[in-house]
């Protein structure tokens, strides 16, 4: 029987000097980040920003209910205590 060498098909894969990437694959990465960054500016023009007003409005409203929140868990807090010390107390 004879051997037969299989030839791998299309270009051969020689690494570039001490392993470092083509320039092809590099000039690629580059268009692709300059792609990213044109498509983030096009999206960041289509946002409505808030005014100065609205931003102060907004903040006023998230620490108002912030403190809501924490006088409601602090009075929870203060029935369950006391409920957990009348039992203790009940079973003596």
């Amino acid at each position: 029987m004879s051997e037969e060498r299989l030839e791998p098909v299309g270009e051969p894969v020689v690494p570039d000097r001490k392993g470092k990437k083509p320039a092809k694959e590099k000039k690629r990465r580059k268009n692709r980040v300059a792609k990213w960054l044109r498509e983030m500016k096009s999206e960041l023009k289509k946002v409505i920003w808030p005014t100065p007003k609205q931003m102060l409005n907004n903040t006023v409203v998230v620490l108002v209910i912030m403190v809501i929140s924490a006088v409601v868990i602090w009075a929870v807090d203060k029935v369950g205590s006391y409920i957990v010390s009348a039992l203790f107390l009940l079973k003596g």
